[in-house]
C-alpha cells in the first residue's frame, strides 16, 4: 500500500518530482487533489505514549481539504510515501495556514521519520486525498452525526468533529449557514492514555453540551479512571445496541478503526436498514 519515490534530500526537487507524477494511484486509489505544497514543521507533542502529533505550516495558498481527508505525506530522503489523515479542522488551515496530523508509532518508514527525526522547521510535502469527509453545504438539509473511533481512527473523526463545531459557531454568530443535528462520539482505546485528544473532545461537549456528546470506552484499563474522566468512561467495547440506539433517517455515520470493527459496525448498520449512502467509512491497513 505504500509508493517508493528516489530518495531526494531536497524538499523542492521533491516537489518538482511529484508535480510530473499526479497520475500515480495513493492511499487506496481514490482521488486526490493535484496540488502538492511544501510545508514546515512548526509544533509537535506527545500524544500518547504511541502517538506523536505535528502541526505543519503548509505553503501553498491554494492547498484545502474537507474534514476527515488525508494527506500523503512526502519527506525528503525517505523513499517511502505516509498516509496520514488530518485531525484538525478546515477553519484553522483557512486562518492559519496550519494541518494538525497526529502519527502511531510503527515500523512504517514515515512513522519512524516522524517519531524518531523530525524536528521544528522540518520541511516536507503534502497532497490531500480521500473520498471520507464531511461538507455540508449551506442549503443542504441538517443532520445529526454518530462518529464511531477505534484507536487511531480517531484522527479524521476529531476533524469532522471539529469542523461540526465550526458549524455550530458560525450558526450561533451569524444564524445563518449550514444548521447541523447532534454530534454524538463513540471513541474506543486500549485504556485511557491512549485516548488521544481527551481535553479537546471534552472541552467541546462543555462548550456544547446541547448538541456533542461523547461515550469514551477503554477495552484494558489497568489503573484508576480519573475524576475528570470518569463520567464519560465505558469499560468494554462499543456495543451495537448503543449505536442502534442512534438510528434515525437524518442521521449519518462514520466509521474509522480497525478493518475488523469497521466491517462489524458498517454491516450491523446495514441489517438495521441504514441507507448505505448514510454510511461513511475508512479503514486501516
Amino acid at each position: 500500500m505504500y509508493r517508493f519515490f528516489p530518495p531526494y534530500s531536497d524538499y523542492r526537487k521533491l516537489i518538482y518530482h511529484l508535480k510530473g507524477c499526479q497520475g500515480l494511484g495513493n492511499k487506496g486509489s481514490v482521488p486526490f487533489t493535484s496540488i502538492v505544497s511544501a510545508a514546515k514543521v512548526c509544533g509537535a507533542a506527545s500524544e500518547s505514549p504511541s502517538v506523536k502529533s505535528l502541526r505543519l505550516l503548509v505553503a501553498d495558498q491554494d492547498f484545502s481539504f474537507k474534514a476527515g481527508q488525508w494527506v500523503d505525506f512526502f519527506i525528503p530522503g525517505v523513499s517511502v510515501v505516509g498516509g496520514f489523515s488530518i485531525c484538525s479542522s478546515p477553519r484553522l488551515l483557512e486562518q492559519e495556514r496550519v494541518i494538525e496530523l497526529a502519527v502511531k508509532y510503527t515500523n512504517h518508514p514515515p512513522a519512524l521519520w516522524v517519531h524518531n527525526t523530525c524536528t521544528l522547521d522540518s520541511e516536507v510535502a503534502v497532497r490531500v486525498g480521500g473520498e471520507f469527509f464531511f461538507d455540508p453545504q449551506p442549503a443542504d438539509a441538517s443532520r445529526n452525526l454518530v462518529l464511531i473511533a477505534g484507536g487511531v481512527g480517531i484522527n479524521p473523526l476529531l476533524s469532522i468533529l471539529r469542523h461540526a463545531a465550526d458549524l455550530l459557531r458560525e450558526q450561533a454568530n451569524k444564524r445563518n449557514g449550514y444548521e447541523i443535528g447532534t454530534i454524538k462520539l463513540f471513541y474506543s482505546a486500549k485504556n485511557t492514555s491512549e485516548l488521544l485528544f481527551k481535553k479537546n473532545i471534552l472541552d467541546l461537549v462543555n462548550e456544547f453540551p446541547e448538541k456533542i456528546a461523547c461515550s469514551l470506552h477503554v477495552t484494558k484499563q489497568t489503573t484508576q479512571i480519573n475524576a475528570e474522566l470518569k463520567p464519560y468512561i465505558t469499560e468494554g467495547r462499543i456495543t451495537e445496541k448503543e449505536i442502534r440506539d442512534h438510528i434515525s433517517k437524518e442521521t449519518l455515520f462514520y466509521i474509522c478503526g480497525p478493518p475488523p470493527m469497521t466491517d462489524f459496525f458498517s454491516k450491523q448498520l446495514e441489517n438495521n436498514h441504514v441507507p448505505k449512502e448514510h454510511i461513511c467509512f475508512e479503514k486501516w491497513w
